[in-house]
């Protein structure tokens, strides 16, 4: 017993105390635009990006499609797109995730009292990958790890769409997961709602426009919070979903 205790001791605490306030270092998070002035007809950080995220006149960049490969930063000869280490960056409507010249906050969470009155002591997830490569679903299981520890709010991933009250989409909906979908969905009890995961749910990512997709279940189930990344950081996913239901943490003596 007394070793155990010499190890929790020499450990330390492992889990985030406060998940509103965790400083990471090293991490490319919700990118900015300055008000610099662009180099006269270019257009270098467009034809970096392998998603199409940039648009110009004005420029803007959807954090939807945006797989944070930091490649419009190193193009653009003016340094106009730079990457902040916020994690912030879930928002419960999709134009939000548009980020804007001098656009220095991070997109909204407003807080549902629908959802926060029926899940906001206790929400059950099922998770439901539609052809991903497993990154969003690796990081998604790691809220359940000591660190993130998302359990400690009620709110935990669960084996059985019925036992689910919101649906966690990640992946960018494949035609051969179509109907696993529709199934695990029309097996949740109502009420329910969607969350989309990552580049690749939010908007279809790297395969955006691929024939291999088909992603009419987001025309019939608008969801109700989009988490951008690729993959998210937990604590984007955490953020986005106390913010939803409203939960505000304990105040730290």
């Amino acid at each position: 017993m007394f070793s155990a205790l010499r190890v929790l001791g020499s450990q330390g605490r492992q889990y985030i105390v406060d998940v509103r306030q965790a400083q990471l270092n090293g991490f490319r998070g919700r990118p900015v635009i300055t008000q610099r002035p662009c180099a006269p007809d270019c257009n270098a950080c467009v034809a970096s990006c392998p998603t199409a995220a940039i648009t110009q006149a004005p420029l803007a960049l959807d954090l939807g499609r945006c797989v944070f490969c930091g490649e419009c930063a190193l193009a653009c000869p003016e340094g106009k797109i730079g990457f902040t280490t916020d994690y912030r960056m879930a928002s419960g409507r999709r134009d939000t995730l548009v980020v804007r010249e001098a656009h220095a906050e991070p997109p909204a969470v407003d807080v549902s009292a629908a959802l926060k009155k029926l899940f906001g002591r206790s929400l059950k997830m099922r998770s439901v990958s539609t052809g991903g490569c497993n990154a969003c679903e690796l990081e998604l299981n790691a809220l359940g790890n000591v660190n993130f520890d998302l359990g400690r709010y009620g709110i935990e991933f669960v084996a059985s769409p019925r036992h689910a009250d919101a649906l966690v989409l990640s992946g960018p909906l494949t035609r051969n997961m179509g109907e696993a979908l529709d199934l695990c969905y029309a097996g949740m009890p109502e009420p329910r709602f969607v969350i989309s995961v990552g580049a690749c749910a939010i908007s279809g990512g790297l395969y955006d426009g691929s024939p291999a997709l088909e992603r009419e279940f987001l025309s019939r189930f608008t969801p109700s919070l989009y988490v951008p990344g690729c993959p998210p950081h937990p604590l984007t996913f955490v953020n986005g979903i106390l913010d939803l239901l409203g939960i505000a943490l304990p105040a730290r003596g």
